[in-house]
């Protein structure tokens, strides 16, 4: 193991009793340029092919890369925190090059919040053998050693002189490779800003402080409350009973509804829904677009921290009389459903359709008809979250009876599948999610003749299953792959719903967004508000 790391001389070095911060500080910086980077010069290397007229700047790219991590790890080690700073700093990169190494994720302010907001069950499935070889070769070896470290006692003013000297030097030498290859820096931070995502650690350094800043900066306190004067019109006299399903991960490309050469669709094909082509997430991941799509906010001007402090389109609806339910089969609502009935369907305590340790989409289905007749009066909206294809295990995201295309990846470790056999999984899980809809939709057939009913199914956000070396979701808006931010949205109406859907089936051809879902919600309910705009409702002049 000594070997694998730093060689014997390194080893003899760090297990001295006496030891000089600054030379623990440089080394460190080194072995985490040197392996803990490799996302971040693979994709160097796709943009500037390797040859001898390359090499130099890429060479460049790593002295770079250690000034910049000398000068951090520097500013931020003082005193007796300098070991646990390093060794969390060890942990955290080992993780970061796992997710990057293999999924090609880039941990930015989003991707932050996404982690903070993550519950054990959800991470469990990105847990594997290579993530344990990281965390022990990157991040537990390499801590051990800095452990047993003994840093020499010099005084205040001899550290301080050695940190001016350190940090000048690495300031100094980062200036110089930046001048020497002016011309190349130039069209790399011009023209190839993501490649600067995937330095580790130094992208996730400033991901941590842009989130922290934005989190104790914010100007938001308390709750504002919006839409007090939401009421249903008086001539409503008809009950609503709407199911409004929040997908997860589903990509609209691989919905046979939108042309996908794959029958994933065989049961909605045979309803009478609408089905939208061209709609858009607000966000890349569940942590943002959720929150994001029952918001007032649109997406250009959406923060997580302010939509956090107001009312959103479940709070409107409820100041009308609606009663509303939330039940979710994935993490939580992401704070959507504070104000309003929650129920969790991840366990088996709640849902009765769960096999090896996997609860099933369709057991949030079972015991609505009680709950619709525990509430006799009033209109009725409940909120469905689906784990749907919820990665990167989609082979459990569907009962046996659905593997339908095989061979399926039955891994958490992408890397090692084919992108077929990943596709195979994934489109098994769109195959389960055409039969959950289907089911609910015959649910609010049963309900047709004492309620206007209605579906609306949209995904949260899409997902990439290894097109150019990206798996997952979470990747950052403006550069994110179509596939990540193009959703499947379908609408279903129950024989007393109102709605002309010969005109709706022309309009859910164009350009729509997670922007009008708050606004379409209303109109579901039929709810009168000053905070509906009727040009972000897909419905407004349908009926």
């Amino acid at each position: 193991m000594r070997n694998l790391f730093f060689g014997d001389a390194v080893f003899t070095f760090f297990k001295s009793t006496q030891v000089l911060q600054w030379k623990v500080i440089l080394t460190v910086a080194f072995f985490l340029t040197l392996v803990a980077n490799t996302a971040f010069f693979k994709h160097v290397i796709d943009v500037y092919s390797l040859s001898w007229s390359t090499l130099p700047f890429i060479v460049s790219l790593a002295i770079l890369l250690v000034s910049v991590c000398v000068i951090l790890l520097t500013l931020l080690s003082w005193g007796r925190a300098t070991k646990p700073l390093l060794i969390i700093i060890l942990m955290a990169s080992s993780f970061v090059a796992y997710f990057m190494d293999t999924y090609d994720v880039v941990i930015d302010a989003h991707m932050i919040e996404n982690i903070l907001q993550t519950n054990l069950n959800e991470s469990a499935d990105l847990f594997s053998v290579t993530l344990i070889l990281y965390v022990a070769l990157i991040g537990i070896i390499p801590s051990i050693l800095i452990y047993r470290v003994s840093f020499r006692d010099e005084g205040i003013k001899a550290v301080l002189i050695e940190k001016a000297k350190l940090f000048g030097a690495a300031l100094g030498i980062a200036l110089v490779v930046l001048v020497v290859f002016n011309k190349n820096y130039t069209s790399f931070f011009r023209e190839h800003k993501p490649l600067r995502y995937y330095a580790n650690p130094a992208y996730y350094f400033y991901s941590v402080g842009h989130y922290v800043q934005k989190f104790l900066s914010h100007p938001y306190t308390g709750l504002q409350i919006i839409g007090k004067d939401a009421k249903i019109s008086a001539t409503d006299v008809d009950r609503e009973l709407v199911i409004l399903v929040v997908g997860e991960a589903a990509r609209w490309d691989h919905f046979s509804l939108n042309g996908y050469s794959r029958e994933t669709n065989p049961l909605l094909k045979k309803e009478d829904i609408i089905n939208f082509s061209q709609f858009s997430s607000c966000g890349t991941e569940t942590a943002v677009s959720v929150p994001c799509m029952f918001s007032s906010l649109t997406r250009d001007n959406y923060e997580g921290e302010k939509a956090g402090h107001i009312e959103n389109v479940l709070d409107v609806i409820a100041h009308a009389g609606v009663n509303v339910l939330w039940r979710d089969n994935n993490s939580d609502s992401k704070g959507v459903a504070l104000r309003a009935t929650y129920e969790d369907y991840k366990s088996s305590d709640k849902n009765t359709m769960c096999e090896g340790g996997e609860c099933r989409d369709e057991g949030m289905l079972v015991g609505l008809d009680e709950y619709i007749k525990s509430h006799p009066k009033g209109d009725i909206v409940i909120v469905l979250h689906q784990m749907g294809n919820h990665g990167p295990a989609y082979y459990k995201r569907y009962p046996k009876e659905f593997e339908k295309f095989t061979p399926v990846c039955k891994s958490n470790q992408l890397e090692q599948c084919s992108e077929q056999e990943i596709t195979n999984a994934y489109d098994n899980a769109i195959l389960y999610t055409d039969h959950f809809l289907s089911k609910t939709i015959n649910f609010l057939k049963g309900h047709n003749d004492k309620f206007e009913t209605a579906m609306f199914y949209v995904s949260d956000h899409g997902e990439s299953l290894g097109e150019k070396g990206l798996y997952l979701h979470g990747f950052p808006y403006a550069i994110a792959p179509e596939v990540q931010k193009h959703v499947p949205a379908v609408m279903w109406f129950g024989k007393h719903f109102e709605v002309n859907k010969r005109k709706l089936r022309e309009k859910a051809k164009e350009p729509l967004s997670h922007d009008s879902y708050f606004h379409t919600v209303l109109n579901f309910a039929e709810i009168n508000s000053s905070v509906y705009q009727s040009e972000l409702d897909i419905l407004h002049g349908i009926h």
